[in-house]
């Protein structure tokens, strides 16, 4: 008798599971495309950027070797975060939509490793090689100003990094931290709701 009730849950439950799934697959497949799109952007902004910093300097000529060094340090920092930056696209064009929910889950959780080290270790690395390369570039060109001039152009400049690593950085982090997390909760819920099924057969 308490076997055919397990049988009578099971079957309810089924119906729960299935939809939750294809749920979950379009989820995880808008999330590859929103972070390949993101790829593909940052690549676009960084590699443009890094061509016209190369241009300023061709065409500028710029005399002061801090201004050389400012310039080599600032395109060397884009080229060191693209670099790992783009390992992660391996890892999202590894989600395919006919994987099981054990898979799902396992690149999900790799993901978030790389995730996490891409966002503290490498924007760590890639914020502090980008201050101190505008920074001694700009010496150059604020040298010529009066010292007021200068002292406003180098806070306004400092500014604008502290807000992007105080307020836009740990909002833009946790928004994706939050949206991976909860793909990774889903997943996990869901297999262990198989498991448990399993046990019960």
């Amino acid at each position: 008798m308490s076997s055919n009730i397990n049988f009578k849950d099971l079957w309810k439950q089924q119906p729960v599971i299935e939809p939750d799934m294809k749920d979950l697959v379009n989820r995880l497949h808008q999330f590859k495309q929103s972070n390949i799109r993101r790829l593909i952007m940052t690549n676009i902004l960084l590699i443009a950027t890094s061509l016209f910093i190369g241009f300023v300097w061709y065409y500028y000529q710029p005399k002061f070797i801090t201004t050389k060094m400012g310039i080599v340090i600032t395109v060397l920092a884009m080229v060191i975060y693209l670099f790992v930056y783009n390992k992660m696209a391996a890892l999202f064009n590894k989600i395919d939509n006919t994987s099981d929910n054990t898979h799902y889950l396992q690149k999900l959780i790799i993901i978030k490793g790389k995730q996490r080290f891409l966002q503290h270790t490498m924007m760590n690395l890639y914020f502090a090689m980008l201050m101190t390369g505008i920074c001694l570039y700009m010496y150059e060109y604020t040298s010529r100003m009066t010292m007021t001039a200068g002292i406003i152009t180098y806070a306004v400049t400092l500014t604008w990094f502290i807000f992007n690593w105080f307020y836009i950085r740990p909002k833009t982090i946790k928004k994706q931290q939050a949206k991976l997390d909860d793909l990774i909760s889903k997943f996990d819920g869901i297999n262990k709701q198989i498991l448990d099924d399993s046990h019960l057969l």
